[in-house]
Parts: structure tokens; sequence; C-alpha cells
């Protein structure tokens, strides 16, 4: 299997971040995010490409940042809260699930999740109303980390060492398995 190691999907506030880097540095291998992929080839925040730029564009630029990561990174991987609303990025993370790769959903309860966005001005896809934009984005995005995941860690209420001890578990077991 090429790819990342794992690959991390979730709602904004699910912890992809803070797993992530906890998770690689664990297991000495690089942490790479598409957000900050997206920036760096924008030259902007995410934020602002919203507001400049809006969410299409945001989007494209998404998509062809989560594909060339799948093709180049080979450690731990994040990506963006709406990355799977991408056919595309789907496609490939199913792929992958696939090929043996671990893509694993770090889904968060509403309580938790409202909690941890605050009102936080960074992100910009939950607008005047956080804690309604986030209901519906839980809802509407459930089924496609599901249809991606090769397997889902909660994460609400959960301290993050729990949650990284329980995907290094998960991790472990399946590359045992595969061996």
């Amino acid at each position: 299997m090429s790819g990342p190691v794992l690959v991390l999907v979730g709602p904004p506030a699910s912890g992809k971040t803070t797993v992530g880097t906890a998770v690689a540095a664990a297991l000495g291998l690089p942490f790479r995010d598409t957000d900050q992929d997206v920036e760096a080839a924008a030259g902007t925040t995410v934020a602002d490409l919203f507001v400049q730029r809006g969410e299409p564009h945001f989007r494209a630029l998404e998509t062809a940042a989560v594909a060339r990561a799948m093709a180049e990174h080979d450690g731990v991987l994040a990506l963006g809260g709406g990355a799977v609303t991408g056919e595309d990025t789907r496609r490939l993370l199913v792929a992958h699930g696939r090929a043996g790769g671990t893509v694993v959903w770090l889904d968060v309860d509403l309580p938790s999740a409202a909690h941890r966005v605050g009102l936080s001005r960074d992100r910009p896809i939950l607008g005047l109303n956080p804690r309604a934009m986030l209901r519906t984005m839980l809802e509407t995005r459930a089924p496609l980390y599901a249809e991606v995941a090769t397997l889902t860690v909660h994460t609400g209420n959960r301290p993050a060492e729990d949650v990284v001890a329980e995907v290094l578990v998960a991790l472990r077991a399946r590359s045992g398995a595969g061996s």
C-alpha cells in the first residue's frame, strides 16, 4: 500500500489536527494537513478564501490538495472537515481503504463540537449561527464520513490522549492483520 499511513476525516472540532499530530509524533512520522496545503498554495487563509473567492473555489483547491497529498504523503494526513463532500476525494479515500490504508472518522457529538468551536472566527463555514450550522453539517456529512472510513473513533467528551491511544491500537491491529 502506498500513500498515507493514516488519513483522518471528520467535522470541524472533531480533533483531526490534535490527534493527527500526536499520532504522527508517536509513530515518528510526518503530519500533514490539507487545509494548510490550500493556504500555502493560495497565499491566504481558508477563512479569507471563503470570504473573497467563495466556497466552490475553496473546494476546488481542496480537492487538488487532497489528491496531491494522497499521492505524495506517507505519514499522517488530516483532511479539512468538508473534504468528503467532493466525490473525487471520496473515491480516493475508499480506494485507499480498500488497498489496506486506514481512514479514521473522528466522530464528535454536537455539544462537544459546539463547545470546542465556540464562536471561532477561523471557521467561516459555520457562519452566523454556528450551532445550527454545525448540527446540519454533522447530520448531512455523517453518511459521507461513514462511506470513506475504515474505522470510526468517537471523540466527544474524551481526552485527546484516549483518542490517540485508540487510533494507535487500531493502526497496529490493521498493520498486524496484513503481515
